[in-house]
């Protein structure tokens, strides 16, 4: 009996602080001012996405190194026209700040083939400078975004 009425004690006590543990009160600090990962607060945007015509030639660079290594063609692209801007999206919650575009390619196979393309802030390597995501209509040969770059617009 003794050891029943102990547990019991011990119960009641165990309860009665986790009561309080879970009552809403002030919100939680952090300990010290290192613990605040000020320099960890996010992302923060600024819309400064270049233009269209800024990221031809890192798609154009980008393509004929895919085509070289990966599919073993030597399949290029000799230049752009009807560039265009079809969005701009700066203010999008939980995404990066991105410019959406098409153009027209001329491959150095004297096809001419649309590009879609998305450039994205701070996109870059490790985050660093803008990056660009891009489909050639036609050469989305692991369809990435298939069908015909469909999901590389906004």
């Amino acid at each position: 009996m003794a050891m029943a009425s102990r547990v019991l004690v011990f119960l009641a006590r165990f309860l009665l602080l986790a009561l309080f543990a879970l009552a809403p009160g002030a919100p939680a600090k952090a300990a010290s001012l290192l613990e605040l990962n000020f320099w960890l607060s996010g992302p923060r945007y600024d819309g400064d996405v270049p233009p269209c015509e800024a990221m031809l030639g890192s798609i154009s660079s980008q393509f004929a190194d895919k085509e070289a290594t990966f599919w073993n063609s030597g399949l290029a692209i000799a230049g752009f026209s009807h560039v265009r801007e079809l969005a701009f999206r700066t203010r999008a919650e939980n995404a990066m700040p991105r410019r959406y575009c098409a153009a027209r390619a001329l491959m150095n196979d004297g096809r001419v083939r649309s590009v879609n393309f998305a450039i994205i802030e701070d996109g870059g390597f490790a985050g660093f400078g803008p990056g660009v995501e891009w489909c050639v209509a036609g050469l989305d040969r692991n369809w990435a975004y298939n069908p015909r770059c469909r999901t590389a617009k906004p």
